[in-house]
Parts: C-alpha cells; structure tokens; sequence
C-alpha cells in the first residue's frame, strides 16, 4: 500500500518538471528585439525595397506612376560595357589590394609578436590609419599625391629621379596609387586580427619545435601557420567583400576618374543612381553586387564547413 501510493507522488513532479523543460522561453525573445530590430529595420528592410526596386523603372523627377517592367533593367545591364569594366576594376581592386595587405600585415604581426622594446608603442602607432576616418585619409594622401606641392612628387625631385608624376589623374598610375592607400589604411585590422591568432598559439609548441632542431621558417610552417589558418581565412574573406564595396576612399581620391580607371561598382551605381537618376537600373547592379558577396560567403562558409569536417 506505501508503494502504491509513493510511486503517483513521486512520478507526477518529473512528468511536470519534463513539460516545463520542453516549453519555450519567450521572454528571450524580447532580450534579442533591441538588436533584431535595427538589424530589420536599417539592413533588412532597405535590401529587400532595393531588390523590388531594381524591377521597376524607377527615375528621379519623373511624374508618371513607377512601372514593374520585370527584368528589363538585368537586361540591359547584360549589355553595359561599362557596368563590366567597372565591375572588372573592382575586382582588379580588391585583389590588388587584400593579397599585398595580407602580406605586410603578417610580416607586420610576426614583428610585432616579438619581444621587442617599445612594443607597446609600436603596436599603438600601427592601428592609426584604421582610427582615422576614410574621408580623412583620403584627403590626406590626396595632398601626397599632389602633382605641385606633393610630398611623393618633392621627395623624387630632392633625389633627382624626375619632375614627379600626376598620380591620381594619370591612366596608368592612378589605379596603382588608390590601391596603395587602400592596402594602407586597412593593413592595421589585418595586423591585428594576425596579431591576436599569434597570441594565441601556445608558445611551449615554439619551444618544442625549436629543440627539435626546427629553423625559423619550418617553425612557421609547422606550428605558427596551422594555428593561425583559421584567422587568415577569415581576414581575407572580410576583407575581400570590404574592399569590392568599397566607396568613400576612391570617391575622395579620384571620384572614378580619369576615364573611369578607377570607377568602382559602387561609384558605377552611385553615378547612375543621383546623377543621372536612374534609381531602378543603379539598383540592378546592386542586386548584381549582392549576389556576389553571396557567392563569395558561401564560398567561406563551405570551406570552413569542410575544414571542420576533416578535423
């Protein structure tokens, strides 16, 4: 008779305690609503009134109702000679200037991981193009690039190499030039995120590697590389995206000239979109620079996906 009546009382608390486990916490929802919302708000909700707007024939001044003309603009912009150079521009940009940004950012790091005097001072000064505004570092190397007063120009006629150069409206010297500024102002957040995975590589792996007989480059490539690897990918990945939208720092520096050398695709859909007005065709390439980035996460993600397959 006890144990009939003890098994009801003890067995009805866990069958309550199960179905409280199993009831979702609403009120975590409203601890995320202040981040979801801006996100909705500023992010989602602009993306998709940019890709419905890309399949109108949206203008600005224009008095007529705007018209769904389904894939006319994708059409045309198939054929935009134009729009594809620039598009080939941006891509010449950002490889030309994450691969180089990269590189001196790890040599950088590597130099900085050292047990150096003034490091700390070393590592402050090399994070002040990333504090410093694009707009600001545009003008400021503007006044470099400057073909009269420059700095560039006045240092090679002090050595006696020439008269100097017209930098930024040159056809064949301005691309080179903004992409030196750009692997200059954005070489301090590669450092540092390399700074941070060299940190964070136990130095007893250097120590053991070095009593084994292991030089400084097989260290690297053994110990220092594996552990960072994951980093790099990262960095690279961000940064590639970052410079293919770029837009400030060239807009200042040559705002897409001379001839469109250095037209950008975002400069490309600014022009079309509040010069010209074209506000439906300039959000066709948008969706066209959206799919891109797409493509290129996906592509991160994939690779990072199978490198935690295999470990």
């Amino acid at each position: 008779m006890t144990l009939a009546t003890a098994t009801p009382r003890s067995s009805k608390p866990r069958s309550q305690n199960a179905r409280t486990r199993k009831q979702p916490d609403h009120g975590a929802w409203f601890l995320v609503l202040p981040a979801l919302i801006p996100i909705l708000v500023l992010s989602v909700g602009p993306l998709l009134y940019g890709i419905s707007l890309a399949f109108t024939d949206s203008q600005a001044g224009r008095t007529e109702p705007t018209q769904w003309i389904g894939t006319l603009n994708f059409q045309d912009l198939l054929h935009d000679t134009l729009f594809w150079d620039s598009f080939r521009i941006g891509l010449l940009w950002a490889i030309g200037v994450t691969v180089p940004q990269f590189l001196l950012a790890l040599g950088l790091a590597l130099l900085l991981n050292q047990n150096l005097r003034f490091r700390w001072l070393a590592r402050a000064l090399a994070i002040i193009p990333w504090a410093m505004p694009e707009v600001v570092v545009g003008i400021m190397w503007r006044l470099v690039y400057n073909s009269d007063a420059g700095i560039l120009n006045e240092t090679i006629r002090d050595l006696g190499l020439g008269d100097g150069r017209d930098w930024l409206t040159g056809l064949a010297t301005a691309l080179p030039a903004v992409i030196v500024v750009g692997i200059w102002a954005g070489m301090p957040q590669t450092t540092v995120a390399l700074l941070a995975g060299l940190q964070n590589t136990p130095h007893e792996l250097h120590e053991a590697a070095a009593l084994d007989g292991a030089g400084a480059w097989r260290r690297f490539r053994t110990v220092t590389w594996p552990a960072l690897k994951p980093v790099a990918l990262a960095i690279t990945a961000l940064n590639l995206i970052w410079n293919f939208n770029s837009f400030a720092l060239v807009y200042v520096l040559t705002t897409g000239g001379p001839g469109g050398r250095t037209r950008l695709p975002m400069l490309f859909a600014y022009e079309e979109a509040f010069r010209y007005g074209q506000f439906g065709y300039a959000a066709a390439m948008g969706c066209v620079m959206v799919a891109v980035i797409s493509v290129m996460l996906a592509l991160y993600l994939v690779g990072r996906l199978k490198e935690g397959v295999e470990q």
